[in-house]
């Protein structure tokens, strides 16, 4: 079955009548600092069908900040099991608030793991031009590295980078589900 992309005002109606099931594919961290209420966290690295919550009878809904990421998850998902009904948030948690809905936010900022991966590319690239100019021209390599990284990850979907930002301690979170909640 296709991925069906849906909006922000019909994924409340679905969720205020209970016909829907909301997995938020962010990182703990992104949805420790603001959620949709209802949603249920499954980070993109674990999505798999065995992961997912129980959603007999109702609709399946991946969302993530802006899209893409949910895409990515239905994708997955959808290698696993092709028959499988699920639907993506278009636009995301930003498309959500934008349609004036509500979110639950704990206070705490948190910089979203595509601007982290955007911040450590582009840290290294200026690290790799300036070492180059000043110590030695071969760390202009280092730039054709990132931009090998960069060019894999447009094709394939895969960010290798993401996958270890996602793990660092900052992105992890200690908060119980009951201070979620």
């Amino acid at each position: 079955m296709p991925i069906t992309p849906i909006d922000a005002i019909t994924l409340r109606s679905w969720l205020e009548t209970d016909q829907a099931v909301l997995v938020d594919v962010r990182e703990p961290a992104e949805y420790a600092a603001e959620h949709i209420v209802g949603a249920q966290l499954l980070p993109l690295a674990r999505v798999s069908v065995a992961a997912l919550p129980e959603h007999a009878g109702k609709k399946l809904v991946l969302q993530c900040r802006k899209g893409a990421r949910g895409e990515s998850g239905c994708a997955v998902l959808m290698k696993e099991n092709p028959v499988l009904e699920m639907y993506n948030l278009s636009g995301g948690i930003e498309a959500w608030c934008a349609a004036g809905l509500p979110v639950e936010r704990s206070g705490r900022s948190v910089l979203p793991l595509d601007r982290q991966v955007q911040l450590a590319v582009g840290l290294c690239l200026l690290t790799a031009c300036a070492l180059g100019a000043f110590v030695n021209p071969q760390f202009y390599l280092l730039s054709g590295v990132f931009g090998a990284g960069l060019t894999f990850a447009g094709l394939t979907g895969f960010c290798g980078l993401a996958r270890v930002l996602a793990n660092m301690p900052w992105n992890q979170v200690t908060y119980s589900h009951s201070q979620l909640e």
